[in-house]
């Protein structure tokens, strides 16, 4: 019912900033969705603002803003829905998807991590199966030619053979392009006609030759074919009418991407990845401790991008030419050193915290099976630090392997199993190159591997029960005439009353009633106890909702939505319980008055119905802490 309500009302929101085909773009702010159209002159202002449901309709920024209030996300949802645009059209999303440039490297980084974040669980649950399969079959419980063995390894193995399938699908949600078509050219490199091809001489498409090749697996080119489709699909959806977009545009999608991976994506990932492997085999010649220097440093960036297969089809032939790798035997350094991350990140964060959450099956997997994905996609490409610490502890233990001559002496994971059946040599030597990886990993990481920024994700959340045991600055009080609750200045500044806010949404007094504060330092605290009840992606604007029912909205500068989280830190996140006074966000007021953005920061009861009264304590100048309304229940 709720849903229906979302859609009968988004309809009328859509038909009167002039449909579906007049939207550019739309995304969506804490309080407010931003359309960004082709004619600003077909949005009816006065029916927008007549709808029950609409609180005010505001144009700046290039954009039609129409002020929703708390429930702004379900209308989004529906408009999306309704015109079309999440993925498929115009280029609607979240308001962290914004026009607000960004560094290269932070671009690259957020496409990569969040294309593994959602599978860094179906990853580490194939890995432990991977790894109860390897400690059955080295005890001999079971046979690794058994139908058994063969069915648990298929369900082990499909999330790695799979994954330009699932990757498709992360990458193309990520650049706003259609998931399922991205998935499916994936899923076309390892359909059964493909990968008939691979190896069969002669083969060409149209007369082009063509190099067929496994790509099961592999990373790197489909993260080349989905970001090349996402500005394809974007294009040639220009050209099409509306009416044919449905089934066209994937149709043409396919028909272009499917031939130009396998005949140049594909073939250009492995070429480079053959390249890597012929010049570190190169500089092992030239000086092995110099060589394990560099492969133990680079070697877990290359396996991020899928390129360390490159150095498969050397390793096989030193295994059957002189019965040992060189290679695997540095690089297998670099393995331990990512099982020291995680174990330093276990050891480092908080029980029940978001990281800890990760390392600790994150270790078991790599300790075991060597499957280290989770920890190099859910920890270390998420965090910068760890990006230089596994740099580190991969050198420092691959110059010592590289540099004492230790070889792989068969073709297995690099894992605990495989240390216990001595597959190294000389194994004395061997144990001390991984344990100067896992040591320098670990010990870094709980040393100096958080990061300010980082921080909250290795805190625990606030219980229950510390905060009901925590003396808070404000507190909820009875009174003669009701229940009061305190809410305090979140940081220094001065504060004046909302009705003198630049920001016609706040001033009205449509959003809820309030004060505005201009806050003189960047580092802002609750200013209630209760529960995060909304963070938005951007850090822009937080909801917190008492314990007595109070819901309130602090919404940290005016337009710095566009700021795309730039300049804020989090640290906390949506569901976590707080208490006055607790560290909440850090902002930099200085990067915001740089963009040309206000810091004022309006602090707001959105929900004045429930109570009697609501009293602004002081106006002026205040400090944190001090006591700014009085909510009257």
């Amino acid at each position: 019912m709720r849903k229906m309500k979302y859609m009968e009302e988004g309809k009328q929101i859509l038909a009167l900033v002039g449909g579906k085909e007049n939207v550019r773009s739309l995304v969506h702010c804490a309080t407010r969705l931003r359309f960004e159209l082709k004619d600003e002159s077909k949005a009816d202002d006065a029916k927008l603002e007549a709808l029950p449901y609409v609180l005010k309709v505001i144009r700046g920024g290039g954009q039609v803003q129409v002020v929703i209030g708390a429930a702004v996300h379900d209308y989004w949802l529906a408009i999306q829905e309704l015109g079309g645009f999440g993925g498929e059209g115009a280029s609607a999303g979240s308001a962290d998807s914004g026009a607000a440039k960004q560094k290269p490297l932070d671009v690259v980084l957020k496409v990569i991590s969040g294309a593994f974040s959602p599978i860094i669980p179906l990853m580490a649950g194939s890995g432990m199966i991977k790894a109860l399969l390897t400690l059955l079959t080295t005890l001999g419980l079971l046979s690794d030619a058994s139908s058994t063995y063969l069915v648990l390894s298929a369900a082990g193995n499909a999330c790695f053979y799979f994954l330009p399938v699932f990757l498709g699908f992360t990458i193309s949600k990520q650049l706003g392009a259609n998931p399922y078509v991205g998935a499916a050219i994936g899923a076309a490199l390892l359909e059964p006609n493909f990968t008939g091809l691979v190896g069969v001489e002669g083969t060409d498409f149209l007369g082009l030759g063509l190099q067929a090749v496994s790509y099961g697996s592999t990373i790197f080119p489909i993260f080349i074919a989905t970001t090349i489709y996402s500005f394809l699909d974007k294009g040639i959806r220009k050209f099409i009418n509306q009416d044919l977009q449905l089934f066209l545009a994937p149709m043409i999608d396919l028909l272009i991407m499917v031939p130009f991976t396998a005949l140049v994506f594909g073939p250009f990932g492995n070429n480079v990845g053959d390249a890597i492997a012929a010049g570190v085999q190169w500089l092992f010649n030239l000086n092995g401790f110099l060589a394990g220097l560099i492969l133990g440093a680079v070697y877990p960036y290359l396996t991020m991008l899928g390129l360390h297969w490159g150095f498969t089809p050397i390793t096989l032939q030193n295994l059957e030419m002189y019965g040992g790798d060189f290679i695997e035997g540095v690089c297998v350094c670099a393995v331990w050193a990512q099982m020291g991350i995680a174990l330093g990140c276990a050891i480092r964060a908080k029980k029940g915290s978001k990281v800890r959450d990760i390392a600790q099956p994150a270790f078991v997997t790599g300790f075991l099976a060597g499957v280290t994905e989770p920890i190099l996609y859910g920890l270390v490409m998420n965090y910068r630090r760890l990006m230089v610490i596994v740099a580190i502890a991969g050198a420092a233990g691959g110059a010592l392997a590289g540099g004492m001559g230790v070889t792989m002496n068969a073709y297995i994971f690099h894992n605990v199993i495989s240390v216990a059946t001595l597959c190294y040599s000389p194994m004395p030597l061997f144990l001390v190159a991984i344990a100067t990886s896992l040591a320098v990993g670990c010990v870094l990481t709980v040393l100096w591997g958080v990061d300010p920024e980082d921080k909250a994700d290795f805190e625990a959340p606030v219980t229950e029960a510390e905060l009901e045991g925590a003396s808070a600055p404000a507190a909820a009080t009875e009174s003669a005439e009701g229940l009061e609750v305190e809410v305090v200045s979140p940081a220094a500044g001065e504060v004046k009353p909302l009705s003198e806010a630049t920001d016609v949404a706040f001033s009205s007094g449509a959003m809820g009633q309030g004060v505005v504060l201009l806050p003189s330092e960047g580092k802002l605290v609750s200013p209630v106890s209760g529960t995060v009840s909304m963070l938005f992606p951007t850090g822009h604007a937080v909801g917190i909702t008492t314990d007595e029912g109070v819901e309130l909205l602090m919404h940290i500068g005016i337009d710095t939505v566009t700021l795309n989280g730039q300049g804020f830190v989090a640290h906390v996140k949506q569901g976590d319980k707080v208490k006055a006074g607790q560290p909440l966000m850090d902002v930099d007021l200085d990067f915001v008055k740089s963009k040309g953005l206000s810091t004022e920061t309006p602090i707001i009861v959105t929900n004045p119905d429930a109570t009697q009264s609501i009293s602004c304590a002081k106006t002026g100048t205040v400090r944190a802490g001090d006591k700014l309304m009085v909510v009257t229940l």
